[in-house]
């Protein structure tokens, strides 16, 4: 029961995240907290870290995001593009966070699927990062994490949260292409950053 109350909390979240709405914070408060306590029980110990730092993300995206005025609750910070620099400087650490924190774990831990787990949770960091600064290539991390997630948590027995990263993908994609559409109107000056 706690993992569907913390899938529905996921579903509105990611929802109200596609849309801007400055919301998705709070809500994402509720969710990230039910899962640091399900992802412990599950031995997932490397996304129960990430969803401490999550907790701690999403305070500061509620900061960020309301830096400038909303309107209907949407927040009007603008949407960036990562440069070539920035793409492989986030690839590099990735990269090197997951073998760090992949190594550690499969030494030090019972952790169950520890690079798995370490690669997913990396991409998540720098995925959440780039959210609350609203670039919009988080989405491709995500939804590069979240294939990883879907097959992960099916094997270890989490179907609804399995499910619930299906979802999250197909809301990632939808979640790149508006914020794409309104970056490419904020760049040719379309006032409220949607087209005609």
């Amino acid at each position: 029961m706690l993992e569907i109350i913390a899938v529905a909390f996921g579903l509105a979240n990611i929802y109200l995240t596609v849309r801007q709405n400055i919301w998705c914070w709070p809500v994402g408060v509720v969710m990230v907290s039910l899962y640091i306590y399900i992802f412990f029980g599950a031995r997932l110990y490397s996304d129960a870290l990430l969803n401490v730092f999550f907790l701690v993300m999403q305070f500061y995206g509620w900061y960020w995001w309301t830096r400038k005025p909303t309107v209907h609750a949407k927040s009007q910070v603008e949407i960036h593009k990562l440069h070539a620099r920035g793409i492989a400087l986030t690839a590099a650490g990735v990269i090197a966070g997951a073998a760090v924190l992949g190594t550690t774990m499969h030494r030090l831990t019972d952790a169950s699927l520890p690079y798995y787990d370490a690669t997913t949770t990396m991409l998540s960091v720098f995925a959440q990062f780039l959210l609350t600064r609203k670039i919009i290539d988080n989405w491709t991390l995500w939804i590069i994490a979240d294939v990883i997630y879907i097959a992960m948590y099916a094997v270890k027995h989490l179907y609804w949260t399995s499910g619930l990263y299906v979802v999250f993908l197909i809301l990632c994609i939808e979640g790149y292409r508006e914020w794409r559409r309104d970056h490419v109107a904020g760049e040719h000056g379309v006032v409220g950053g949607h087209g005609p």
